[in-house]
């Protein structure tokens, strides 16, 4: 079209320069010439106007693309826990949760858990185990009961293809995906250098019963495993009784009585969880020692872990150091390693926490104390 109308002004041009123009045809050649370019330009105009609209809608169908927003993967998890009546247990699963929010909203993904409880039974434990890996979740996670038996649910869940993480209690005689939990030998080793300060500076020599927890549970073995080497390393103390509790209350007070009353020369103790110190209260009331730091019929303490009863006794003054077991930092790490495995990234076989040392002195201006929440 353009081509045709510049022609025609050619030819027009042509044919005027050939005649012997009057001037008003010369005017009019002239005005003609202005209208043609007008409507040349109109039309450059609009196929420009066109293109550009046509680019603009492009850009903008692209960016639309772009910002669509991506799928939120689901990572179906089964918790399968050994038991339950112990609060640290709750703020275990209310702290998983709760950053499990807050890591799929920065990860886009969504934790859907899958929660069973063995009520302290081994065989149901695994049976547990057993119905989640028929459930076909994406991942395991396992606080045993038994760490021994707990190593044929691990080969279980890997037979089927399903990643197995030990949450707190390592196992015994298997290799799972990976372990989260606290590092409970430097937990031990760093209460009981802090318990070689306190009873140097008090001008105490020990004389201390351990009362030991379950020796299925690894984080017991190590535990005592930390306390006599620095007792051999510093000789500030002399172990005179053994007690195994396997963790049952009873057992801490029962077994701590007999061991007072065929010791009365004991100055100290070295408790592996003070999550049941209302036994070990009992049993030194009973023998007339329960006395808070200051008093000359104090007994020396040195625990684990700043349990809800821990935290209280340490408080008011009866407990003279621990090692936090961190309820908290424990279930942040165990989440970012479920996210690590379900994005298919190596994990390392080991992820240990470690806790901080509290005393008297401290414990009440320690940040993420679970122990201030959670009562038994």
């Amino acid at each position: 079209m353009k081509k045709f109308i510049m022609l025609m002004i050619a030819l027009i041009l042509v044919f005027t320069a050939c005649a012997a123009p009057p001037p008003q045809t010369v005017i009019q050649t002239v005005v003609v010439t202005q209208e043609v370019e007008k409507v040349v330009t109109q039309e450059v105009e609009k196929v420009v106007t066109q293109e550009v609209e046509k680019i603009v809608t492009q850009e903008v169908v692209k960016t639309v693309e772009v910002e669509k927003p991506a799928e939120v993967k689901t990572i179906k998890v089964g918790l399968a826990w050994n038991e339950k009546i112990h609060s640290l247990i709750q703020a275990w699963q209310d702290y998983i949760e709760k950053y499990g929010e807050e890591y799929g909203k920065k990860n886009n993904v969504k934790f859907e858990w899958v929660t069973n409880v063995a009520d302290g039974d081994p065989a149901r434990q695994a049976a547990n185990i057993e119905d989640l890996i028929n459930q076909k979740v994406d991942i395991i996670v396992a606080r045993a009961q038994d760490a021994a038996a707990i190593c044929a649910s691990v080969k279980a869940a890997q037979d089927a293809g399903i990643p197995f993480v030990t949450f707190d209690r390592q196992p015994n005689g298997c290799t799972p995906t990976t372990h989260v939990g606290a590092d409970s030998y430097n937990q031990s080793l760093s209460t009981a250098n802090e318990f070689v300060k306190i009873l140097k500076d008090a001008g105490v020599q020990g004389k201390c019963i351990e009362l030991q927890g379950d020796l299925l549970d690894m984080n017991a073995v190590f535990r005592s495993r930390g306390y006599h080497e620095i007792e051999d390393k510093e000789k500030q103390w002399e172990t005179v009784a053994e007690v195994p509790t396997e963790w049952k209350p009873e057992k801490f007070q029962s077994g701590l009585a007999n061991a007072l009353q065929a010791h009365p020369e004991a100055n100290c103790l070295f408790v592996a969880s003070d999550f049941a110190f209302s036994s070990v209260q009992s049993a030194l009331e009973d023998a007339g020692k329960w006395a808070p730091v200051g008093d000359a019929n104090h007994i020396w303490v040195a625990a684990q872990d700043v349990n809800p009863q821990g935290y209280d006794a340490m408080v008011k003054g009866f407990i003279d150091v621990a090692t936090t077991y961190d309820a908290y930092f424990h279930a942040v790490e165990l989440v970012n390693v479920i996210g690590r495995i379900a994005n298919g990234d190596t994990v390392q076989p080991f992820y240990l926490v470690p806790g901080r040392v509290a005393t008297p002195k401290t414990v009440e201006g320690m940040d993420n104390i679970w122990a201030r929440d959670y009562k038994d």
